[in-house]
């Protein structure tokens, strides 16, 4: 009964703070993309305490309360699209070639954006995204620039993991 308690207790501030971090992404127009990234990086400790399956719940949470709550409908569609990455980085991490991961994780980067506008502009009528974005060399360095930052974010959640494993753990986690 206590173990359920602190797991419930750990998801929802971590939830909350998630949640926290992608309002005031609202209100830097530079941090549209940084809050998402760093939203996910918050949840990682309930992926490396309690698993796949509640990593999921929380994501699932988060992303709900980002919909309702976050006035910036960009930073929370970021979010929505790209906040379950964290949960599926270790089963790509664990595939025995290194060019089957990298086309993996750029896949999934690919797939996501696609989605990501084209949910934005078809679905929800944004069309200031497509001014935005103006011709098609331009979009292409984009999207190529985005999986670059992919890429350094699949790195940067590889090594936050290992400082949780490795150090943190210790301290919040004393067993």
């Amino acid at each position: 009964m206590r173990e359920q308690s602190r797991k419930i207790a750990l998801c929802g501030v971590l939830c909350g703070l998630a949640v926290v971090v992608l309002l005031l992404g609202g209100l830097f127009s530079l941090a549209v993309y940084c809050a998402p990234l760093l939203a996910m990086a918050v949840l990682l400790p309930v992926l490396e305490e309690y698993g796949p399956r509640s990593a999921g719940a929380a994501y699932g949470a988060t992303a709900i309360l980002a919909l309702l709550l976050v006035p910036d409908r960009e930073t929370a569609l970021v979010y929505v699209f790209f906040g379950w990455y964290p949960i599926l980085r270790p089963r790509i991490a664990a595939l025995p070639s290194f060019p089957v991961r990298l086309v993996c994780r750029l896949g999934v980067c690919g797939l996501s954006m696609f989605l990501l506008y084209g949910v934005t502009i078809r679905l929800l009528g944004l069309t200031a995204v497509t001014e935005e974005l103006g011709s098609g060399w331009f979009t292409a360095a984009l999207a190529a620039m985005g999986c670059a930052v992919f890429l350094l974010l699949d790195l940067a959640l590889g090594r936050l993991t290992a400082l949780w494993r490795r150090k943190l753990r210790r301290r919040f986690f004393r067993k």
